[in-house]
């Protein structure tokens, strides 16, 4: 934990509200020892995030695909993870890529759990290309029910563009933007 006690006074000066952190993979143990672990090994670091006024978010991803073994891959075992933090500067990063991935019902789990998501990245299924109609998601309608939850914090584009960055990026905001 020392690098993140290292990090989070950076993170707090550079004016960046939260930094994104990792479950790491489950090498064959539980998903409820993994959970406690990484409950308590947040938990001695949230209380300098707290001071700062910095948000930890941990990236949930999928080990279908990308990720093989990562124990952070389905929302409900973050929001486990949330709720034994304790802390409201302690959320989760919903990958919407890696959430279609492993559990689909996207909408339906975020309006469900936005009191436990602090941040959001987009990313075309399949392949992580742009989020346009070339993919099974519909980022507005997405978008959309994450406002109409209430969420005012950011939403990062994180996919592979395969074409003009700018111009993937541009279309991406501009479908985001509801």
């Amino acid at each position: 934990m020392k690098e993140s006690e290292r990090l989070l006074p950076l993170i707090k000066e550079a004016g960046v509200p939260s930094m994104i952190v990792f479950s790491g993979n489950r090498g064959g143990i539980s998903d409820s020892e993994g959970i406690r672990n990484c409950v308590t090994g947040l938990k001695r670091i949230m209380p300098l995030a707290e001071r700062l006024g910095v948000n930890v978010c941990m990236e949930l991803l999928n080990s279908k695909v990308d990720h093989k073994d990562y124990q952070c891959d389905h929302t409900a075992w973050g929001v486990e993870v949330v709720r034994g933090v304790g802390s409201d500067r302690f959320k989760l990063l919903y990958d919407i890529y890696h959430m279609q991935i492993m559990e689909g019902d996207v909408i339906r789990t975020i309006r469900d759990n936005i009191d436990h998501i602090g941040h959001f990245h987009t990313g075309g299924v399949p392949g992580r290309r742009e989020i346009d109609d070339s993919q099974e998601l519909n980022y507005s309608a997405i978008c959309k029910a994450i406002v109409e939850a209430g969420y005012e914090g950011f939403l990062g584009q994180e996919f592979i563009p395969s074409r003009d960055p700018l111009t993937s990026l541009r279309e991406a905001v501009a479908i985001c933007d509801v």
